[in-house]
């Protein structure tokens, strides 16, 4: 497998409207989408049906891109899909566990905050990218602390993996991130609730580059 993707992570919220969010979705991918996450903010009604089905849509029209769909958490759904990994909120017991039971190379990421510790354990595991949640309030997170930069950096010194900044970010206040080592920015409302998702994934690309 190649190594993890660099850029706009564009974190995809199934409690939108199906048709808003494919189209939404189709738009971003225009932009400049590099990965996509899946977060499991099911429906009430969604059973796992439901949750193949939607991800088989958003593969179909990822494919086309050669975009990677990770799946947040649920990582038994990668025997029914071909999602590309899983992201953990939380670091697992059984990483090489979970690993063995999948018969196919995939990616796994790790979401980070304040605790040194944790980026340190990160060094020992099989994990293909970081991500730190959250940089500024956000609308869309309401559970992970606010990041102090210097622990991106201390990360970056620390860790040769893909790093990924998230939570509350805008092409407006990306810069004041600047130095602090990240390689991409993970997105939610920023990009699927824009206006134009194209230009606005165009605009975080922009963004990304004063980082």
């Amino acid at each position: 497998m190649t190594e993890f993707p660099k850029g706009i992570y564009l974190v995809v919220d199934p409690q939108m409207e199906t048709d808003v969010l494919f189209e939404n979705t189709r738009q971003a991918l225009e932009g400049g989408v590099n990965v996509f996450q899946i977060w499991n903010n099911w429906p009430e009604s969604y059973d796992q049906a439901s949750k193949v089905a939607f991800i088989n849509q958003l593969l179909e029209l990822t494919n086309s891109y050669n975009v990677p769909v990770l799946i947040n958490n649920e990582w038994e759904l990668m025997r029914e899909t071909e999602l590309a990994g899983v992201h953990f909120d939380e670091i697992p017991a059984d990483i090489k566990s979970i690993r063995l039971q999948i018969p196919r190379t995939f990616y796994v990421g790790i979401t980070c905050g304040n605790d040194r510790k944790k980026i340190r354990a990160v060094q020992n595991l099989e994990v293909d990218y970081i991500s730190f949640c959250s940089m500024f309030p956000s609308s869309s997170v309401d559970t992970c602390e606010i990041v102090n930069p210097d622990n991106v950096a201390f990360a970056r010194l620390y860790l040769n993996l893909p790093i990924f900044v998230s939570g509350g970010i805008t092409p407006n206040n990306a810069s004041s991130l600047m130095g602090c080592g990240a390689d991409g920015i993970a997105v939610i409302s920023g990009i699927l609730n824009a206006e134009n998702p194209k230009k606005a994934a165009e605009a975080y690309q922009k963004a990304l580059k004063h980082i």
